[in-house]
Protein backbone atom coordinates (compact mmCIF):
# COMPACT_ATOMS: atom_id res chain seq x y z
CA UNK A 1 0.00 0.00 0.00
CA UNK A 2 0.97 3.65 -0.63
CA UNK A 3 2.68 5.44 2.31
CA UNK A 4 2.78 9.36 2.82
CA UNK A 5 3.15 11.74 5.39
CA UNK A 6 0.96 14.64 6.24
CA UNK A 7 0.79 17.25 9.36
CA UNK A 8 -2.72 16.30 10.61
CA UNK A 9 -5.82 15.23 9.34
CA UNK A 10 -9.06 15.93 10.73
CA UNK A 11 -12.69 15.20 9.84
CA UNK A 12 -13.07 11.70 7.78
CA UNK A 13 -12.18 12.90 4.43
CA UNK A 14 -8.71 14.67 3.61
CA UNK A 15 -7.35 16.16 0.28
CA UNK A 16 -3.55 15.54 -1.01
CA UNK A 17 -1.78 18.17 -2.55
CA UNK A 18 1.33 19.04 -3.70
CA UNK A 19 4.35 16.44 -4.87
CA UNK A 20 2.05 13.94 -3.42
CA UNK A 21 -0.62 14.58 -5.44
CA UNK A 22 1.40 14.52 -8.56
CA UNK A 23 3.29 11.27 -7.32
CA UNK A 24 -0.08 9.93 -6.85
CA UNK A 25 -1.82 10.38 -9.76
CA UNK A 26 0.75 10.56 -12.67
CA UNK A 27 3.85 8.07 -11.21
CA UNK A 28 1.83 5.55 -9.40
CA UNK A 29 -1.18 6.18 -11.55
CA UNK A 30 -3.54 5.01 -8.85
CA UNK A 31 -7.10 5.05 -9.48
CA UNK A 32 -10.37 5.83 -7.22
CA UNK A 33 -10.87 2.79 -5.12
CA UNK A 34 -7.77 2.06 -4.45
CA UNK A 35 -6.27 2.38 -0.79
CA UNK A 36 -3.60 4.10 0.35
CA UNK A 37 -2.16 5.46 4.07
CA UNK A 38 -1.46 8.72 5.19
CA UNK A 39 0.71 8.81 7.95
CA UNK A 40 1.01 12.07 10.82
CA UNK A 41 3.23 13.38 12.51
CA UNK A 42 2.27 12.11 15.63
CA UNK A 43 2.89 9.06 14.63
CA UNK A 44 -0.90 7.62 14.13
CA UNK A 45 -1.22 5.81 10.32
CA UNK A 46 -5.00 6.69 8.81
CA UNK A 47 -5.45 3.63 6.24
CA UNK A 48 -7.66 5.38 3.21
CA UNK A 49 -9.54 5.18 -0.17
CA UNK A 50 -9.47 7.25 -3.09
CA UNK A 51 -12.62 8.92 -4.15
CA UNK A 52 -12.17 11.56 -6.56
CA UNK A 53 -9.24 13.45 -8.45
CA UNK A 54 -10.09 17.34 -8.42
CA UNK A 55 -7.32 19.62 -10.96
CA UNK A 56 -4.15 19.04 -9.19
CA UNK A 57 -5.18 16.71 -5.69
CA UNK A 58 -6.53 13.43 -4.67
CA UNK A 59 -9.51 13.53 -2.30
CA UNK A 60 -9.52 10.55 -0.09
CA UNK A 61 -11.79 9.00 2.22
CA UNK A 62 -10.07 7.64 5.90
CA UNK A 63 -11.25 3.86 6.55
CA UNK A 64 -9.67 3.84 10.24
CA UNK A 65 -6.74 5.43 12.43
CA UNK A 66 -4.26 3.19 14.17
CA UNK A 67 -1.02 4.03 15.86
CA UNK A 68 1.79 3.31 13.76
CA UNK A 69 3.17 -0.07 14.70
CA UNK A 70 6.80 0.20 12.60
CA UNK A 71 8.53 2.41 15.06
CA UNK A 72 11.67 1.05 17.46
CA UNK A 73 11.32 0.70 20.61
CA UNK A 74 15.00 2.50 21.19
CA UNK A 75 15.59 6.19 19.64
CA UNK A 76 18.92 6.08 17.82
CA UNK A 77 20.72 9.61 17.03
CA UNK A 78 23.04 8.88 15.14
CA UNK A 79 25.82 11.53 14.91
CA UNK A 80 27.46 10.99 12.18
CA UNK A 81 31.05 12.64 10.72
CA UNK A 82 30.78 14.31 7.49
CA UNK A 83 32.35 12.04 4.57
CA UNK A 84 33.02 12.59 0.86
CA UNK A 85 31.22 12.30 -2.24
CA UNK A 86 27.59 11.37 -2.01
CA UNK A 87 28.07 8.90 0.85
CA UNK A 88 25.77 10.50 3.08
CA UNK A 89 22.84 10.11 1.14
CA UNK A 90 23.38 6.28 1.31
CA UNK A 91 24.38 6.89 4.96
CA UNK A 92 20.59 8.82 5.46
CA UNK A 93 18.74 6.70 3.13
CA UNK A 94 19.81 3.36 4.73
CA UNK A 95 19.42 4.51 8.46
CA UNK A 96 15.87 5.61 7.94
CA UNK A 97 15.26 2.73 6.64
CA UNK A 98 16.61 0.58 9.58
CA UNK A 99 14.78 3.07 12.00
CA UNK A 100 16.89 5.92 13.21
CA UNK A 101 14.93 8.36 14.96
CA UNK A 102 17.45 11.80 14.37
CA UNK A 103 20.74 12.15 11.96
CA UNK A 104 23.55 14.50 13.10
CA UNK A 105 26.12 15.43 10.65
CA UNK A 106 29.19 16.28 12.72
CA UNK A 107 32.41 18.28 11.47
CA UNK A 108 35.69 16.33 12.82
CA UNK A 109 39.41 16.68 12.65
CA UNK A 110 39.70 14.43 9.64
CA UNK A 111 36.51 14.98 8.08
CA UNK A 112 37.82 15.65 4.12
CA UNK A 113 33.95 16.83 3.09
CA UNK A 114 34.15 20.97 4.38
CA UNK A 115 31.44 22.31 2.56
CA UNK A 116 30.71 26.37 2.93
CA UNK A 117 27.54 27.19 4.81
CA UNK A 118 25.75 27.84 1.85
CA UNK A 119 26.60 24.28 0.31
CA UNK A 120 25.83 22.79 3.80
CA UNK A 121 22.45 23.61 3.69
CA UNK A 122 21.94 22.77 0.44
CA UNK A 123 22.78 19.21 1.45
CA UNK A 124 21.04 19.12 4.79
CA UNK A 125 18.04 20.10 2.79
CA UNK A 126 18.86 17.21 0.19
CA UNK A 127 19.19 14.87 3.27
CA UNK A 128 15.92 15.71 4.57
CA UNK A 129 14.06 15.00 1.28
CA UNK A 130 16.28 11.78 1.22
CA UNK A 131 15.23 10.59 4.83
CA UNK A 132 11.37 11.39 4.34
CA UNK A 133 11.48 9.02 0.68
CA UNK A 134 13.18 6.74 2.99
CA UNK A 135 10.54 7.04 5.45
CA UNK A 136 7.75 6.38 3.26
CA UNK A 137 9.36 3.76 1.19
CA UNK A 138 9.86 1.75 4.71
CA UNK A 139 6.24 2.86 6.33
CA UNK A 140 8.11 4.38 8.92
CA UNK A 141 5.77 6.50 11.75
CA UNK A 142 7.93 9.13 11.72
CA UNK A 143 10.12 11.35 9.21
CA UNK A 144 13.69 11.54 11.46
CA UNK A 145 14.95 14.82 10.83
CA UNK A 146 18.65 15.40 9.47
CA UNK A 147 19.71 18.50 11.75
CA UNK A 148 22.28 21.21 10.95
CA UNK A 149 25.71 20.60 11.16
CA UNK A 150 27.75 20.36 14.68
CA UNK A 151 31.05 20.69 15.62
CA UNK A 152 32.24 17.17 17.37
CA UNK A 153 32.53 19.33 21.13
CA UNK A 154 28.82 20.42 20.84
CA UNK A 155 27.66 17.37 19.57
CA UNK A 156 28.73 15.68 22.47
CA UNK A 157 27.60 18.02 24.65
CA UNK A 158 23.87 17.51 22.95
CA UNK A 159 24.06 13.65 23.47
CA UNK A 160 24.11 14.07 27.43
CA UNK A 161 20.45 14.11 27.38
CA UNK A 162 20.49 10.72 26.04
CA UNK A 163 20.24 7.67 28.27
CA UNK A 164 23.15 5.82 26.41
CA UNK A 165 26.03 7.06 24.39
CA UNK A 166 28.30 5.12 22.47
CA UNK A 167 31.18 5.52 19.98
CA UNK A 168 32.56 3.21 17.41
CA UNK A 169 36.24 3.09 17.55
CA UNK A 170 38.66 0.89 15.17
CA UNK A 171 40.78 0.79 18.12
CA UNK A 172 38.44 -0.90 20.52
CA UNK A 173 36.30 -0.18 23.49
CA UNK A 174 33.73 -2.29 25.19
CA UNK A 175 31.11 -4.94 23.75
CA UNK A 176 28.01 -3.62 22.87
CA UNK A 177 26.13 -6.25 24.56
CA UNK A 178 27.37 -5.10 27.54
CA UNK A 179 26.87 -1.49 27.12
CA UNK A 180 23.20 -1.52 25.11
CA UNK A 181 20.18 -3.70 26.63
CA UNK A 182 16.61 -4.43 25.40
CA UNK A 183 15.18 -1.90 27.62
CA UNK A 184 17.56 0.84 26.69
CA UNK A 185 15.21 3.69 25.39
CA UNK A 186 17.30 6.27 23.99
CA UNK A 187 21.03 6.01 22.55
CA UNK A 188 23.44 8.38 20.65
CA UNK A 189 25.92 6.99 18.15
CA UNK A 190 28.83 8.71 17.13
CA UNK A 191 30.66 7.15 13.82
CA UNK A 192 33.58 8.88 12.69
CA UNK A 193 34.65 9.96 9.16
CA UNK A 194 37.35 7.93 6.38
CA UNK A 195 39.95 8.30 8.72
CA UNK A 196 38.62 7.69 11.80
CA UNK A 197 38.95 10.06 14.78
CA UNK A 198 41.79 11.86 16.57
CA UNK A 199 42.79 10.32 20.40
CA UNK A 200 42.12 13.28 20.90
CA UNK A 201 38.55 13.17 20.04
CA UNK A 202 37.94 10.09 21.56
CA UNK A 203 38.54 11.86 24.79
CA UNK A 204 36.49 14.25 24.25
CA UNK A 205 33.55 12.01 23.95
CA UNK A 206 34.52 10.14 26.81
CA UNK A 207 34.96 13.23 29.32
CA UNK A 208 31.36 13.75 27.92
CA UNK A 209 29.64 10.52 29.15
CA UNK A 210 30.36 8.79 25.66
CA UNK A 211 31.45 5.24 26.17
CA UNK A 212 33.64 3.67 23.02
CA UNK A 213 32.78 0.65 21.61
CA UNK A 214 33.71 -2.12 19.14
CA UNK A 215 31.66 -3.67 15.85
CA UNK A 216 34.22 -6.76 15.90
CA UNK A 217 37.90 -7.45 14.69
CA UNK A 218 37.10 -6.00 10.75
CA UNK A 219 37.72 -2.38 10.47
CA UNK A 220 34.36 -1.26 8.05
CA UNK A 221 34.46 1.64 5.84
CA UNK A 222 32.54 5.43 6.90
CA UNK A 223 29.72 4.02 5.41
CA UNK A 224 28.97 0.67 6.73
CA UNK A 225 29.44 1.28 10.30
CA UNK A 226 26.65 3.37 11.24
CA UNK A 227 24.35 0.60 9.10
CA UNK A 228 26.21 -2.31 11.51
CA UNK A 229 25.75 -0.12 14.47
CA UNK A 230 22.15 0.56 13.83
CA UNK A 231 21.47 -3.11 13.23
CA UNK A 232 23.40 -4.04 16.35
CA UNK A 233 21.65 -2.03 18.78
CA UNK A 234 18.11 -3.11 17.26
CA UNK A 235 19.06 -6.66 17.77
CA UNK A 236 19.90 -6.01 21.52
CA UNK A 237 17.30 -4.06 21.70
CA UNK A 238 14.66 -6.81 20.38
CA UNK A 239 13.63 -4.79 17.85
CA UNK A 240 14.50 -7.07 15.04
CA UNK A 241 11.89 -9.91 16.52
Amino acid sequence: MAWFFTPVITGDKFEITGEDAKHISKSLRMKVGEELTLCTLDGRRHDCIIESFPTDSVIVKILSCTLCEQEPSVKITLFMALTKGDKMDDIVQKSVELGVHEIVPVLTSRCISRPDEKQMKKKVSRWQKIAENAASQSRRGIIPAVTDVLTLKKAAVKCKDCECSIVFYECGGEKLRDIVSENTKTLSMFVGPEGGFEESEIKLLKENGVIPTTLGARILRAQTAPLAGITAVMYQTKNLE
